[in-house]
C-alpha cells in the first residue's frame, strides 16, 4: 500500500477525507489470472507474487488494493495449523478438506502454534522475504488480515455441520468458538510481529450473517468484538451476506470500516451504523464487475456515490472481493467514476 493511501484511509475513519475514494480487496482468487500467471506460483514463489502486486499498483494507481499485499493461500492459513489437507491447483485459489464431523470430535483439536504449524510459519516467512522489496518501493503493509473464527470453523467442520452444532451443542459451540478465536487473535498478532508498520486488522466472515439474531449475540458478537479489541488503528470487517442481523451491532464491535453485500444498499445500512462506521461498497462483484460492460460499471459506481450523498466515511468498492474475471475494463470505469466526481 502507499503511504498517502494509508494516510487516506485514516483521514475516513476520523471523517476528514474530502474526496472520494476507491479500494478493491483483491487476492489470489482474481489476480493471477488477471495477469495471465499460475495461481500456484502466485501463491507459492515470493519473486512472482511481490511482482504481481507491484504491477496491479502501477496499472491502477487511483485505486486502493486492499489489504495490499496480503500473502493469502486461499482461505488455507489457518486450518492448515490444525491439520486440514490443503489441495493446490494451476488456476484456482487451493481448497480445503475440513477434518472433524460434529461437536462431538473438537477435544480432538490443537489450539496451532502460527510459528510451528500448518501454512503459517511459511507466510510469515514469506513475509520477511517480502517487506524489504516492498519498502524499497516506499511501499509498506499497513493491515494484516485473518478469517474469522466462524468461518474458521466452518472450514474445520464444513458449514452444514457446525450450524446443525451450533442448534444443537450449545456448551461445544462455545468451546470451539474460543478455541477458533483464540486462534484467529494470534494469527493476526504473529502477523503484526513480522510486519512492523501494521495499524490495520482485517477479519472476513460470512458465517456470522448466517445466524438469527439470537444465534448472532449468543455465538458471535463477544468473540468478535474481542478480536476487535486487538490494538489497531483500522477495524475493518468483510461479511457480504445480505442479513442485517449484526449490522446494527458493528459499531459495539469497534468496527471502523465495513464491507458488505451489493445486495444491502448503502442507505440501508447507514440507519443502521450512522455516521460512525466508514462503509466499503458495494458494486455487484459478478453481474456488473464481472459480466456488465464497462458503462454498467460506470453507472453503479455513479449510483453507490450518489446514494452514499457526501458522507466523507465512505470507499467506493465491490460488494465483496473482486471477482475471478474481473476485467480492466471495471476498473478503467471505477477511476472514471473517481474522476468524474472529484473534479467538479
Amino acid at each position: 500500500m502507499k503511504l498517502e493511501q494509508w494516510e487516506t484511509l485514516e483521514k475516513l475513519i476520523q471523517g476528514k477525507e474530502t474526496q472520494t475514494n476507491a479500494a478493491l480487496i483483491v487476492d489470489s482468487p482474481w489476480i493471477p489470472p488477471f495477469l495471465g500467471i499460475s495461481t500456484t506460483d502466485y501463491i507459492q514463489n515470493t519473486d512472482v507474487h511481490f511482482r504481481s502486486n507491484l504491477e496491479i499498483i502501477r496499472r491502477y494507481p487511483d485505486i486502493i488494493f486492499f489489504p495490499g499485499f496480503w500473502m493469502e493461500m486461499g482461505m488455507a492459513a489457518e486450518p492448515s495449523g490444525f491439520g486440514a489437507r490443503v489441495d493446490y491447483y494451476p488456476q484456482q485459489p487451493p481448497t480445503i478438506q475440513h477434518i472433524i464431523e460434529s461437536m462431538d470430535e473438537i477435544d480432538r483439536l490443537k489450539k496451532p502454534n502460527p510459528h510451528k504449524d500448518g501454512l503459517m510459519p511459511s507466510i510469515l516467512q514469506r513475509y520477511r522475504e517480502e517487506l524489504p522489496l516492498i519498502h524499497n518501493e516506499g511501499l509498506d503493509i499497513k493491515v494484516v488480515a485473518a478469517r474469522g473464527p466462524m468461518t474458521l470453523a466452518s472450514h474445520i467442520m464444513g458449514v452444514t455441520n457446525f450450524l446443525i452444532g451450533l442448534k444443537t451443542e450449545r456448551e461445544k459451540t462455545h468451546s470451539l468458538m474460543r478455541l477458533m478465536t483464540d486462534t484467529v487473535k494470534e494469527w493476526l498478532e504473529a502477523q503484526a510481529d513480522v510486519l512492523t508498520g501494521v495499524e490495520g486488522i482485517f477479519v472476513l466472515d460470512d458465517i456470522m450473517g448466517f445466524l438469527s439474531e439470537d444465534d448472532y449475540l449468543e455465538f458471535a458478537h463477544d468473540y468478535f468484538k474481542e478480536i476487535f479489541t486487538l490494538p489497531a488503528q483500522l477495524k475493518v470487517l468483510h461479511n457480504d451476506t445480505p442479513n442485517p442481523i449484526s449490522f446494527k451491532y458493528l459499531t459495539d464491535l469497534g468496527v471502523n470500516m465495513f464491507n458488505f453485500s451489493h445486495l444491502t444498499p448503502i442507505a440501508d445500512l447507514r440507519q443502521f451504523v450512522g455516521n460512525s462506521v466508514v462503509i466499503m461498497g458495494n458494486i455487484s462483484p459478478l453481474d456488473t464487475m464481472v459480466n456488465g460492460s464497462e458503462e454498467d460499471v460506470y453507472r453503479e459506481a455513479m449510483s453507490c456515490i450518489e446514494q452514499n450523498k457526501g458522507n466523507p466515511r465512505f470507499l467506493l468498492s465491490a460488494g465483496g472481493g473482486v471477482s475471478m474475471g474481473t476485467p480492466s475494463s471495471t476498473l478503467d470505469a471505477i477511476t472514471r467514476a473517481l474522476s468524474a466526481v472529484n473534479n467538479t
